[in-house]
């Protein structure tokens, strides 16, 4: 590895000021973590890649917590002296309590009912208490209207339990009658609440359990669903509804928690002094301090009643994207003013979906119970047991209970029944949760309901591509037969937006026989790619790994599977992807051609979509009358790229019977959404497993290959296709990086600037994207940025979805907005959409934006302030972007080797590995029965 410079005669850079090292604070926000913006000033110091949680700081206090299972309180688990219930419930006479539920604010429960599973009875509660309070009830319904629950409370304030922990009959029938006489209403009765107040939660002074929340059900390692939330109470005869203090949901409507009373102050104005509409919404953001830009962000995520919902609840600015928790503070104290506190229920809500957010933007589908614990106690929370636990029983956080497998120990076997296996206590948005779900159950289906093929008989009739026997006319799903179903097809590679098409009918799957299979396997160009043939043939799902040279083996799978007559494409996650796809098909589809082959449905070209364009119905084949993809085999490259969303929208997609290829490369980075779906496939070893042998040639596929195991090597580089340039702080790094990019590189290796990608750590910081582009625009586009800081010219990288980024080039603006070239592709952004969430400059990009894409030479730019942030995977994403050359400008020193050598990944919290071994067992214990 050279580490000359490409240009003897360069000039020296200038001199340096001191060097920036940046570090996050532990909060550190929405915006950088999702390559945004801070939208209410303030902002980080350091950079994040893409997305990805990738800091060059800390981890907002959501780190991995040691693996700790809630323990649920058993019956019995007592509240404060003279405590009946948890704090602002009403508890039905003679109600038995459920262990460790928490009763719904304001529920006033019928006499002798069954309480919400949860509420927690005060063991100051004597037996004849109770038994008093039963005997006043039974008296008060043979009276008329007297009758109905007792509740532990008592107009006015009157205490419900004596010092000596005896009920009041007098009190509890006093408020009984005052609530069914209409005089007042049941809720005026929960004014004091504990000192956490503003939530349905434990009692001041009650016990929680260990670990503080609760269990599922034990001997479930499957989701455990959220605490039910409690059941609404009977209506009382001659009571009139009790007015509904609830808060709207996210969406803008529905019931959500109760808004606690003791917070409740005037609002600056009424709602009725609210402006319908985007207005109403600006005068509440207005008159809390936040900026106007909001307006719209808010309403679109708040919904029709944001405006309301605001009102009720300041602390839901903080579930729009890019406010801060602190700028939700602020915005809750010009609202709210003395009431205002962080012992606020709202408050702790609110954070509780805002942490596991900033999560799922660092990869994690869910966090473990302590850690999600502990981020709620740096932020202040003052008991962060009681939000979890009312987060759970209002459904806004799903529990989940797996199993902790220890490394190197024995699985339990059948015979240990009574032996416990540890597990841990996992918290999740229901979203995520059930995209992991329904990817797991997605790829059983696909394991399941494959048929593997069968052998030709001797005297099979006539017979399809390569010998193939002609598919039967039988429809998969019933329908008529299909004319000519033993042709193939005349599929159109672009169709239009609509999901589904009337003219592709439904078919079923084609299935070649094993002869068939077998012919193809052997004609393949390598003993990978025919190692790879041979799985799909006996497999409904197949894992792939191979590194840039590997991606000619799913090409020839593809094109070996449409020579037998099958609706094989191949999906990648960038145009650039597609593109090369598209040239090993072309070359792969000369093997495959002669007499014996039928037609491709297309030219092999048609056959490389991106799996964006092929989900919206732009490329590919379209979706049949059922709504499924028209294919048989679909093979997605670039497959650690996929996120949980996208993913389980795919295999939800596919049909039952066809067959689905993940291939690509383990060590580059994984998904900028949540998730790590190849991962943790290959790692619940659930399906047929193949690793190509074909290296990546070159200094640089040499360079790469040593990273992926671990070992930074120095390699022969004699036309200085890698060289490394050391810089002593963040300014050096963005000189050199300009002369490399403008002038060393075109001259001595010959790629132009227009060719040659810098891929950096993150946004932010002194030599992050914002700052290198500002100095690679001077340098290379020099312009006033007319057109929202841009001109025609510029380089940009456009995001269409969060996680999914091209690069393209500004062509022109107008009224209509921003016109790009991407791919060759004309992209108009909308102006208001031209931002940092969708557009930036593009001579800069982080490694996640990077991922899918290659280009002929690439300047890898490590400051000094990323040494904290770098792992294997982000080294081995960035070096393997380049085609022909790789400059490396780094000021980390000794991290660079470090990270390679020590830090595979940053780790992340998923289930899909566990859910996909649950299958896999459940799959083999049927089959063991039958």
């Amino acid at each position: 590895m050279s580490t000359d410079r490409l240009s003897e005669d360069a000039p020296e850079p200038t001199a340096p000021g001191p060097e920036t090292a940046p570090e996050e604070a532990a909060a550190t926000a929405a915006a950088e973590a999702a390559g945004r913006e801070g939208v209410m000033g303030g902002g980080t110091s350091g950079g994040t890649d893409d997305g990805t949680g990738d800091t060059v700081g800390g981890t907002d206090g959501v780190s991995e917590g040691s693996a700790e299972a809630g323990h649920a309180p058993g019956a019995g688990d007592a509240a404060a002296s003279g405590a009946v219930a948890a704090s602002g419930a009403v508890a039905a006479s003679g109600a038995v309590a459920a262990s460790g539920a928490v009763a719904a604010s304001g529920a006033v429960a019928a006499s002798g009912a069954v309480a919400a599973s949860g509420a927690v009875a005060a063991e100051s509660v004597a037996a004849e208490s109770v038994a008093a309070a039963k005997d006043a009830t039974a008296a008060g319904s043979a009276g008329g209207p007297e009758a109905g629950a007792a509740a532990p409370a008592a107009a006015d304030g009157a205490r419900a339990a004596e010092p000596g922990g005896k009920l009041s009959a007098a009190a509890l029938a006093a408020a009984v009658r005052a609530v069914e006489s209409g005089e007042r209403s049941a809720d005026s009765f929960f004014t004091q609440r504990s000192p956490r107040s503003g939530g349905a939660g434990a009692a001041a002074g009650a016990r929680k359990p260990p670990g503080g929340v609760p269990a599922p059900a034990t001997g479930t390692p499957e989701r455990g669903g959220p605490a039910g939330a409690p059941p609404q109470a009977p209506a009382v005869p001659g009571q009139e509804s009790a007015p509904d203090h609830t808060r709207p949901a996210p969406g803008g409507d529905g019931g959500g928690r109760p808004a606690p009373a003791a917070h409740t102050t005037a609002h600056p104005a009424t709602t009725a002094d609210l402006a319908p509409g985007l207005d109403g919404v600006r005068q509440v953001l207005t008159a809390g301090g936040a900026p106007e830009a909001l307006t719209e962000r808010t309403a679109e995520t708040l919904g029709e009643r944001a405006a309301e919902a605001l009102r009720e609840d300041p602390w839901q600015l903080l579930s729009v994207p890019g406010v801060r928790p602190e700028q939700a503070d602020g915005f809750a104290r010009a609202l709210l003013g003395p009431a205002c506190g962080p012992d606020d229920d709202r408050r702790a809500q609110a954070l509780v979906g805002w942490l596991l957010e900033q999560a799922a933007l660092a990869g994690h589908s869910a966090l473990e119970a302590p850690a999600l614990r502990a981020a709620l106690a740096q932020r202040s929370v003052p008991d962060p047991d009681e939000a979890l636990q009312t987060a759970i029983a209002e459904g806004a956080v799903l529990v989940f209970q797996d199993a902790v497998e220890t490394p190197g120990g024995a699985r339990p076997s059948a015979g240990d029944e009574d032996e416990e296996q540890p597990v841990r206590v996992l918290l999740g948005l229901d979203r995520f949760a059930m995209a992991e779900e329904s990817v797991a159950d997605g790829l059983a289906r696909l394991l399941n309901t494959f048929e593997e093929p069968a052998e030709e008989p001797a005297d099979a009739g006539p017979t399809g591509a390569a010998g193939e026997p002609a598919a039967s006319s039988a429809p998969e799903h019933g329908g008529p037969p299909e004319p000519g179903d033993d042709a193939p097809e005349d599929d159109t590679s672009v169709r239009d937006d609509t999901s589904v098409r009337d003219d592709i009918p439904v078919r079923a799957v084609r299935q070649p026989s094993a002869t068939a299979w077998e012919a193809a396997a052997a004609a393949a160009p390598s003993p990978s790619a025919a190692e790879l043939i041979r799985a799909a043939a006996r497999s409904g799902l197949i894992a792939h790994t191979g590194a840039e040279a590997a991606r000619a083996e799913p090409a020839a799978l593809i094109a070996a599977a449409r020579a037998l007559g099958l609706r094989a494409f191949g999906a990648t996650h960038t145009p650039d992807g597609r593109t090369r796809l598209a040239r090993h098909l072309a070359e792969a589809a000369d093997t495959y051609t002669g007499p014996a082959a039928a037609p491709a449905p297309g030219a092999a070209a048609e056959a490389a979509v991106t799996l964006s364009g092929l989900l919206a119905g732009r490329e590919g084949p379209g979706r049949d009358a059922d709504g499924a993809l028209a294919l048989d085999l679909l093979v997605v490259l670039d497959a650690p790229q996929l996120d949980l969303e996208t993913a389980a929208l795919l295999v939800e997609s596919l049909t039952d019977g066809a067959r689905l290829v993940l291939s690509g490369d383990p060590g580059v980075l994984w998904s900028a959404g949540p998730g790590r779906l190849f991962a943790d496939v290959l790692a619940a070893r659930c399906c047929p497993q193949v690793a190509s042998r074909t290296p990546d040639f070159g200094p640089v596929g040499e360079l790469v290959s040593g990273i992926g195991i671990g070992e930074l090597n120095q390699v022969e580089a004699p036309g200085k296709e890698v060289v490394i340039i050391p810089a002593r702080d963040a300014g050096e790094a963005v000189h050199r990086t300009v002369q490399l990019v403008a002038d060393s590189v075109p001259r001595a290796i010959g790629v132009p600037a227009e060719q040659t990608q810098v891929v950096t750590v993150g946004h932010g910081g002194a030599a992050g994207t914002r700052a290198l582009n500002a100095a690679l625009k001077e340098r290379l586009n020099p312009g006033p940025g007319r057109f929202g800081g841009f001109d025609p010219g510029d380089r940009v990288a456009y995001s269409p979805a969060p996680g999914r980024t091209v690069t393209g080039r500004v062509t022109g603006a107008d009224a209509a907005g921003l016109h790009l070239d991407c791919a060759g592709s004309p992209v108009v952004v909308p102006r208001e959409r031209v931002g940092p969430d969708t557009v930036r400059h593009g001579w800069a990009v982080t490694a996640h934006q990077a991922a899918g894409a290659r280009w002929p030479a690439v300047v890898a730019v490590l400051p000094g302030d990323a040494a904290k942030g770098l792992t294997r995977s982000w080294v081995y994403t960035a070096f393997s972007r380049a085609e022909r050359h790789l400059s490396v400008v780094q000021g980390v020193d000794q991290a660079l080797p470090r990270a390679v050598a020590e830090i595979p990944a940053k780790e992340r919290t998923t289930r899909l590995r566990t859910l996909l071994q649950l299958h896999t067992a459940q799959a083999t214990a049927d089959a063991s029965a039958g």
